[in-house]
C-alpha cells in the first residue's frame, strides 16, 4: 500500500527549496503527496530557528497534531530543519510522539530514519555535525511549473551576533559553477522560465574553490542559457558586493534588476555590535552604484529593529538611511533574542513597547516611500510572469496576479484581444498600470501582450518539474559539455 506525505515548511526560501528535496527523496522511496483534506501517513515539518516564536509554531503545531495520530495508527512524524538542529533531543523529550529528529546537514536520511521509527516502534534522532550530502545531488519535486530554486551554496562564513543560522548550517560549502548551471538546464528543459539563486551570501561564492569574481561569472554564465528568461538571487552581503557583479546585473540581459541588499541597521555603531563589517556610508555608495549603471532597479532590504542597546539616535540613524536609500520594500522585523547568539546575551534588552513604536514609525516611513515609487509607475507597461497564490483577493476581483521582472507584485485584468485563449499561471503577459499601492501595482486595463508559454501548459496540467540530483563536478563556467537532459521525467500533482 503506498504511503502519503505532508510537509509544513516554515522559515526562509533556503526551507522552501529544502522541502522540495525532502518530497522528492519521499517520491523516491515510493510516497506520494496527500490529497487535500486527507490524513497523511507521514507529516514533515520543515523548522526555522530564526524568529523568537518559531519553538512555539512547532511544538503548538506538534500538540495539535497528537490527537489526530492517537487517532491514525501507523501514523509518522518527523522534524527537521534548523530547530531540529538546534534542540535535537529536547523535541522528543518535550513531544514524545514525535518519531523521525533530523538536521539541517543530513535531510537525505529522511526515508531510511522513517523506515528504522516504525521497524524499531521508537523515535530515531540523528544530527550530524558537518554536511552528510550536499543537497544537489538529491532529488527534488518542485513546487512551481514556471519558477524554481537553484542553491549555489550552503551555509554561511559570517558571525553577525544576531543570527543562529552559521551554527545550525555550517560553514559556507560551494557548489562547482558547472554543476549549478547543469541544474538549470535541467530546469528550463522542463518548461522553467525563471530561476532564483540561492545561498546565505551569493556574493561570497567562490571563496572555496578561490575565485573571488566567481558570482558574477555565474550570472553571465546563467545569460547563456537559451529559454531562460529570468534570473535573480537571493541574498548578497553588502561587504563582499563588488562592482563585478553589478556590471553582470546590468549586461546580462535575463538578469531582472532588483536587488535585495539586507542593511539590518542604518547606525555604523550597531553595525559594529552585529559584526557587520561595513557602515552605511558604504552601503548607500554601493545603492549609488547599482543605480548609476540601471536607474530601474529595485531594491530591497532588510531591518531590525530594537538589537540590544540601540538608541533612539541609533534608530534616527536607521531612518536617514532608509529615507536616503529609497527602497521598494523592506522586510522589517523586531529584533528577537535568540538563545546561542552573542547577541542574546548583550546588555540593554529594549523594552517591548519602545521596539514597536520604533517599528511602527519604520514601517510608517517605507510605506510612504513605497507607495510613492509605486506612484511613479503609473502609465508604464511591464512585463508580469503569471503566478499562482499570490492575489489574496484574486478570486473577487476577477483579477490575476504575478511579478514583474523588478520583483514587483502585479494584479492585473487577464482579459482584453489580446489574450489568445486564456491566461495560465507560468504564461507572460505585458500590461500597462493603472493604480500603485504601498505593496502592490494594479493593472485593470485589457492586456497589452498575452504569450503562452510551455510553463503555462504544465502549470494548466498539474505538471511540476521534477530533477534528480546535480553530482559534483570540476570548476568551470558556461554551458556543460553535454546539454542537460530533463532527469527523473516530470511527476503530475
Amino acid at each position: 500500500m503506498t504511503r502519503t506525505y505532508h510537509i509544513r515548511t516554515f522559515g526562509c526560501q533556503m526551507n522552501v527549496h529544502d522541502s522540495e528535496r525532502l518530497a522528492g527523496l519521499l517520491e523516491d522511496a515510493g510516497y506520494t503527496p496527500a490529497d487535500e483534506g486527507a490524513v497523511p501517513d507521514v507529516v514533515v515539518f520543515n523548522t526555522c530557528a530564526v524568529r523568537e516564536n518559531a519553538d512555539n509554531k512547532l511544538y503548538g503545531n506538534l500538540g495539535h497534531l497528537r490527537p489526530t495520530k492517537a487517532a491514525h495508527p501507523g501514523m509518522q512524524i518527523a522534524v527537521g530543519g534548523c530547530l531540529a538542529q538546534k534542540d535535537r533531543g529536547e523535541i522528543v523529550r518535550r513531544a514524545p510522539w514525535v518519531d523521525v529528529v533530523f538536521g539541517t546537514h543530513n535531510i537525505g536520511s529522511l526515508p531510511v530514519l522513517l523506515d528504522r521509527a516504525r521497524h524499531n516502534a521508537r523515535a530515531e534522532v540523528e544530527i550530524l555535525e558537518a554536511l552528510e550530502t550536499f543537497p544537489s545531488t538529491l532529488p527534488a519535486r518542485r513546487d512551481s511549473a514556471y519558477s524554481g530554486w537553484v542553491s549555489v551554496s550552503v551555509g554561511c562564513n559570517n558571525t553577525c551576533t544576531f543570527c543562529i543560522v552559521p551554527s545550525l548550517r555550517g560553514k559556507e560549502r560551494d557548489r562547482r559553477p558547472g554543476e549549478v548551471l547543469a541544474e538549470v538546464e535541467a530546469l528550463v528543459a522542463e518548461g522553467v522560465l525563471e530561476v532564483t539563486l540561492l545561498g546565505q551570501n551569493v556574493n561570497s561564492y567562490g571563496v572555496e574553490f578561490g575565485d573571488r569574481y566567481a558570482f558574477g561569472k555565474l550570472l553571465r554564465a546563467c545569460g547563456d542559457i537559451d529559454g531562460l528568461e529570468r534570473v535573480r538571487f537571493t541574498s548578497p552581503h553588502p561587504r563582499d558586493f563588488t562592482d563585478d557583479v553589478i556590471a553582470a546585473m546590468a549586461e546580462t540581459p535575463n538578469v531582472c534588476h532588483q536587488l535585495h541588499m539586507p542593511l539590518q541597521s542604518g547606525s555604523d555603531r550597531v553595525l559594529k555590535a552585529m559584526r557587520r563589517s561595513y557602515r552605511s556610508g558604504r552601503y548607500l555608495e554601493i545603492l549609488d552604484r547599482v543605480r548609476a549603471a540601471m536607474p530601474d532597479a529595485a531594491i530591497t532590504t532588510d531591518i531590525i529593529v530594537g538589537f540590544p542597546g540601540e538608541t533612539e539616535e541609533d534608530f534616527q540613524a536607521t531612518l536617514d538611511v532608509v529615507a536616503a536609500a529609497r527602497f521598494s520594500s523592506a522586510f522589517t522585523f523586531q529584533y528577537s533574542k535568540r538563545p546561542g547568539t552573542p547577541a542574546a546575551d548583550m546588555p540593554d534588552q529594549l523594552p517591548k513597547q519602545v521596539v514597536q513604536e520604533r517599528y511602527d514609525r519604520l514601517i510608517a516611513l517605507q510605506e510612504e516611500i513605497s507607495w510613492a515609487g509605486n506612484k511613479q509607475l503609473v502609465g508604464q507597461t511591464v512585463e508580469v510572469l503569471v503566478a499562482t497564490g499570490e492575489g489574496r483577493k484574486d478570486n473577487e476581483t476577477q483579477r490575476l496576479s504575478g511579478r514583474a521582472r523588478d520583483g514587483r507584485l502585479v494584479h492585473f485584468n487577464p482579459t482584453g484581444p489580446a489574450v489568445d485563449g486564456s491566461v495560465r499561471p507560468g504564461d507572460v503577459v505585458h500590461t500597462t498600470i493603472t493604480y500603485g499601492a504601498p505593496h502592490h501595482l494594479v493593472a485593470d486595463g485589457p492586456l497589452v501582450a498575452h504569450r503562452r508559454t510551455r510553463a503555462g501548459d504544465h502549470a494548466e496540467a498539474g505538471i511540476r518539474p521534477r530533477t534528480s540530483g546535480v553530482s559534483l563536478g570540476l570548476p568551470g563556467f558556461g554551458a556543460p559539455s553535454q546539454p542537460a537532459q530533463p532527469v527523473g521525467g516530470c511527476s503530475v500533482q
